[in-house]
C-alpha cells in the first residue's frame, strides 16, 4: 500500500474539435496542423468526466490531486516536463487530434523520468497496431480472427478468409470507423469499405473474418500477477433486425440512435465456471503477451460452440465509473475508490 499525500497529475488530452478550450499557455503559440485526417471527437462520443471521478477519488484517498492537460502546442508539453507530482494518472488517448500518438506521450513520461500510470510506449504500440497484435496472440496460441491488411493496393498480410467479414481501421480505438456497413458480405462491399477507410483515415484497413457470437470484456488489473475481473457483456441481442451485431460507433456513442437505445452492458451472470474460467484465462493470456501492465480490457466474442476469439486489446480503457471496467470492480467488492486506489498502488509499486 502507498502512503496518503501523493501529488497525483490527472494527465489528460483536449483538441480543438471536442467543444473545450483548456486553460492559456503562458505563451500563445501557432497551433500544428493534424497528421492526419481523423473524424470530430465530440463529447457525445467520449465523455471526459472520468477526470472529474478520479479526482474525487484520489482526494478521498488522502491524496493532493490536480489537473495537467495536453492540447497539441509545445507549452503544454513543457508544463508536463515542470510537473513536480509524485505520479502522473496518465488518461491520455492521442495528441493533437491523432489517436495514434497516445504512445508518443507515454514515452516522453519516460524520457522526463516521470512515475505514471497504466501501458508503456512498447504496450501502447503493440495493442494500437491490431495486425500486429494478432500476430503475436496467434504465436501464443491465443485464438483470434484470421485477417488481412490492405493499404492502397498493397497487401502487407493475408489469410484466406471467407464473408461475411468485417472493415476497419489498423490502428483506431472506441469503435472509430466502425458501422454497420463495417460487416461485408461481397467483394463489391468489401472493395468500397476498404476504400473508405482509405480514405477517411489515411490507414491500412484491417479485414477479418466476423466473428458471430457473444461481446464479453474482460476487465484485467495488475501487472507481474494480474487479475482477471468478473466479465462484462455489451448486450448486443436487442439491435434492429438486419442490423450487424457489431460494437460499432452507434452503440458505443451516438446517444439518439436505437443502435444505442437498445444496447446495454451488464455482469455475465449466465455462464458456467468452465466458459467463464476460459474467457478470463483467454483474457489474462493476451493482457500478458501484450505486456500490459496496471490496467487493462480485453474484448472477445464467445461463439455459439463454446469458442472463446480475441478482438482486440485495450491498455489504458475508459475509467468513468459507468463504464466496463468500474462495472467489473464492483462486482469483485471494489468501490470506485478502491479501483483508483489499486492503480496508483500498481505504478508506485513499480517506481519505489
Amino acid at each position: 500500500m502507498t502512503a496518503a499525500g501523493l501529488k497525483v497529475a490527472i494527465l489528460y488530452d483536449v483538441w480543438e474539435d471536442e467543444g473545450e478550450k483548456p486553460a492559456p499557455p503562458p505563451e500563445e503559440a501557432p497551433k500544428p496542423r493534424r497528421a492526419k485526417k481523423r473524424p470530430a471527437r465530440s463529447r457525445a462520443r467520449r465523455p471526459k468526466l472520468d477526470r472529474e471521478e478520479i479526482f474525487d477519488a484520489l482526494a478521498k484517498l488522502g491524496h493532493e490531486p490536480s489537473y495537467l492537460v495536453v492540447d497539441g502546442r509545445d507549452p503544454s508539453l513543457l508544463a508536463v516536463a515542470r510537473c513536480n507530482a509524485d505520479l502522473i494518472f496518465n488518461l491520455t488517448e492521442s495528441y493533437a487530434g491523432d489517436d495514434t500518438k497516445d504512445m508518443h506521450l507515454a514515452a516522453y513520461l519516460e524520457l522526463l523520468d516521470k512515475p505514471y500510470t497504466g501501458a508503456d510506449p512498447h504496450a501502447l504500440y503493440l495493442a494500437q497496431d491490431k495486425s500486429l497484435a494478432k500476430k503475436i496472440f496467434h504465436f501464443h496460441g491465443i485464438r483470434t480472427p484470421i485477417f488481412a491488411v490492405s493499404y492502397k493496393g498493397r497487401t502487407d498480410h493475408a489469410h484466406d478468409i471467407d464473408f461475411p467479414l468485417i472493415v476497419k481501421p489498423l490502428s483506431e480505438d472506441g469503435s472509430i470507423g466502425i458501422e454497420a456497413a463495417s460487416v461485408v458480405g461481397s467483394v463489391k462491399e468489401l472493395m468500397e469499405r476498404i476504400h473508405y477507410v482509405h480514405e477517411e483515415f489515411d490507414s491500412p484497413a484491417l479485414i477479418e473474418e466476423y466473428i458471430e457470437g457473444r461481446e464479453i470484456y474482460a476487465a484485467i488489473l495488475g501487472c507481474e500477477k494480474p487479475e482477471a475481473l468478473p466479465l462484462v457483456e455489451l448486450d448486443l441481442s436487442k439491435l434492429p433486425e438486419g442490423t450487424p451485431r457489431i460494437a460499432s460507433t452507434e452503440v458505443k456513442w451516438e446517444k439518439e440512435t436505437e443502435a444505442y437505445k437498445r444496447t446495454r452492458s451488464q455482469v455475465v451472470e449466465d455462464l458456467d465456471e468452465k466458459t467463464t474460467t476460459k474467457l478470463q484465462d483467454t483474457a489474462l493470456a493476451a493482457y500478458q503477451a501484450l505486456k500490459l501492465r496496471d490496467y487493462g480490457r480485453i474484448d472477445m466474442r464467445l461463439t455459439p460452440k463454446g469458442q472463446v476469439y480475441v478482438i482486440e486489446a485495450n491498455p489504458n480503457p475508459w475509467l468513468s465509473s459507468g463504464a466496463e471496467f468500474a462495472m467489473a470492480a464492483r462486482k469483485s467488492g471494489r468501490t470506485y475508490t478502491d479501483l483508483m486506489r489499486d492503480i496508483v498502488d500498481l505504478a508506485m509499486a513499480r517506481y519505489a
